[in-house]
């Protein structure tokens, strides 16, 4: 038996020896690197969190103690040695273990909501709950990136925690990087922390990873050694956090598990709020992933372990559509800036930052600042373009709406992950943006249905100056370029049938779906026409007028059902006096469970076979109705 086998609980690790405990890391990082390489997943920041998830494991005594991560992409050690190990080749499948935290999974999983920069306040409540109950004897620990650190609220909590005087650990895992180099004020001040030469046992470390950025690099280092930045911080470079009221532990080799222990052993005993310092190395113990400067293996697609190379044929995504075309527009458009949320890379902005470095801003993460900050360029005579994941911008709906809308300042927000994302889970579904946003005064949001539209709505949105604008696309390969047979107001016609039954509007990437259900339809002697309306909200008057035409509308988007773009054409039709009924076909409002997109489409019904079989019966109804009328006209 493995030394990993024989832990089922945390507190199994408290009778394992020296020797026990270093097989134990060994053998997890070899479980993370042969499972994630068939997987995919978060590979990196798991790495890095090896000896840290170990030591906080055998100093607290979890979920007595309740551990916190934030984001949680890193709990995936966490997951291993809370029994969960022997389940790990099913990580991200349907029906296995869930890539983040998992109420459903373990007691000692406490918040699986993997966005970031919430977990503190998570701990302030839990800590605030225990302390009303009187159960003194419980300690509340968070463990929280660097780059989470980036994010307003974790500031906020760090607030409340630090005067509250109760027994709360907040591990700060320091690799200096979220998904790439963290940015920013505390990020420059975490820097000095690490170098400072008072802490000879991690300057090594410090010195090999800025050797590997490339923006600071080596010379950084040696700067940072000799420049004096004030009495304070070189002889108390906590001050940042004490100066909050919290105690200061470290900064601390998160790959020495025997330092973790003891600092984490005095942060325990304090009983009190104290930040313990860690720094750790992200990839640390796989080759491939230390020397990933392009952070491809933070969460990689499956690949080769021996070369650390994606394996399969390579995939052509929205994502690289859109990273061009941000170079293209760059370059006619030199008021068109580019703004991201710790996102450059997955967003695809890194090919426009180094085109037009200065006109590329990375706040970190801080969604919120970075939609008032793209209002305030906008102010200033620039078309920003803010790219974030669609369930991101739901934390920054307040700064749409007041910050952005209410000035009518012309910021583009491009939508990655739109829609079903699949094998992320609940919380990165992209479901929400089309039900949400429409409340918006003015704003616009538009849904290519491919590549093509992709860079032409792209450029029609970066033409609007006075109100917010929307761009949304999936997650994953960019369909083949579906052409339209004719364009009715701003509504692009894909199939046309003479015989005007259906009215398929399809949104975004749904339309080639329609298109296959209609070809499905059309073999039951069904005439259906399917429309693409390119900007789904505001609803085309065109749209109005075919919906006028035809028999029955269904509607077919992947995003909420409930207030989704089906429920905003149905009240266009009530508002211009269409009778024609509507159904509409969408997500249904619960949180869907991780597995492949189209696993997770053809379970809530989004399919042209599902679609095709519930419209044929639609139409049934219809027919019956009008019998026994012995034939049937169709509007011209």
């Amino acid at each position: 038996m493995s030394v990993l086998d024989s832990v089922r609980e945390p507190r199994d690790l408290r009778r394992l020896s020296a020797d026990e405990l270093d097989t134990l890391a060994r053998e997890v990082r070899d479980l993370l690197v042969s499972s994630v390489s068939v997987t995919g997943g978060h590979l990196g920041p798991n790495l890095g969190a090896v000896e840290l998830t170990i030591a906080v494991h055998r100093v607290f005594d979890s979920p007595q103690d309740p551990v916190v991560f934030d984001t949680g992409h890193q709990a995936y050690v966490h997951k291993m040695l809370t029994g969960r190990a022997d389940r790990f080749a099913t990580l991200r499948q349907q029906g296995g273990l869930s890539g983040y935290p998992s109420r459903a999974e373990s007691p000692h999983d406490w918040v699986e909501n993997s966005h970031a920069s919430t977990a503190l306040s998570y701990v302030d409540g839990l800590s605030k709950a225990f302390a009303v109950r009187a159960e003194v004897d419980r300690t509340v620990v968070g463990v929280v990136g660097d780059g989470a650190l980036t994010g307003g609220m974790a500031w906020e909590a760090l607030n409340t925690i630090a005067t509250g005087g109760r027994p709360v650990v907040i591990v700060v895992n320091d690799n200096g990087r979220s998904y790439t180099p963290t940015v920013g004020g505390l990020a420059a001040h975490l820097t000095g922390l690490r170098t400072n030469p008072r802490y000879e046992q991690v300057l090594d470390l410090v010195k090999t990873a800025l050797g590997r950025t490339r923006l600071v690099g080596p010379p950084l280092y040696e700067a940072l050694h000799g420049v004096k930045r004030g009495l304070k911080d070189v002889l108390a470079p906590q001050g940042l956090f004490e100066d909050l009221g919290l105690k200061y532990v470290g900064p601390v080799d998160g790959h020495d598990r025997i330092a973790l222990e003891q600092a984490l052993l005095r942060a325990k005993r304090f009983r009190g709020p104290v930040i313990v310092h860690a720094v750790t190395r992200k990839g640390f113990g796989y080759g491939a992933a230390e020397r990933d400067e392009a952070d491809q293996m933070h969460s990689p697609r499956p690949f080769d372990r021996a070369t650390g190379l994606p394996t399969g044929a390579p995939v052509r995504e929205w994502t690289h559509v859109f990273r061009e075309e941000m170079v293209a527009v760059g370059a006619a458009r030199p008021d068109v800036v580019a703004v991201t949320a710790a996102m450059l890379h997955p967003t695809g902005l890194d090919a426009f930052a180094a085109a037009y470095p200065g006109r590329c801003f990375d706040v970190g993460i801080a969604e919120q600042h970075a939609t008032t900050s793209a209002a305030g360029m906008a102010m200033g005579g620039l078309h920003p373009v803010v790219a974030v994941y669609a369930t991101f911008l739901n934390r920054a709906f307040d700064q749409v709406l007041m910050d952005c809308a209410l000035h009518r300042c012309g910021v583009t927000f491009v939508l990655d992950r739109a829609g079903v994302t699949g094998e992320d889970g609940a919380s990165h579904n992209g479901v929400w943006d089309m039900s949400v946003f429409p409340v918006v005064p003015g704003l616009r949001i538009a849904a290519p249905r491919d590549g093509a539209r992709l860079r032409e709505l792209l450029r029609e949105a970066l033409g609007v100056s006075d109100a917010p604008t929307l761009v949304r696309f999936p997650k994953g390969p960019v369909p083949d370029d579906l052409p339209a047979v004719d364009r009715i107001g701003g509504v692009d016609v894909l199939v046309r049938d003479g015989q005007r039954d259906v009215l398929l509007v399809g949104v975004g990437a749904m339309a080639c779906t329609g298109v296959d259900a209609a070809a499905r339809l059309a073999a039951q002697g069904i005439g259906v026409t399917v429309v693409d309306p390119r900007w789904p909200v505001p609803v085309d008057p065109g749209l109005v007028e075919l919906a006028r035409s035809h028999r029955v509308v269904v509607t077919v988007e992947d995003n909420s059902r409930t207030s989704g773009v089906g429920a905003l054409i149905a009240q266009a039709l009530r508002d211009a006096e269409v009778s024609t009924p509507l159904r509409d076909f969408g997500v249904p409002a619960r949180f869907l469970q991780h597995a492949k997109r189209a696993q997770v489409l053809a379970e809530v019904g989004l399919t042209a076979q599902v679609l095709a079989r519930e419209v044929a019966g639609l139409v049934a109804r219809l027919d019956a109705a009008d019998e026994p009328s012995p034939s049937r006209t169709f509007g011209a």
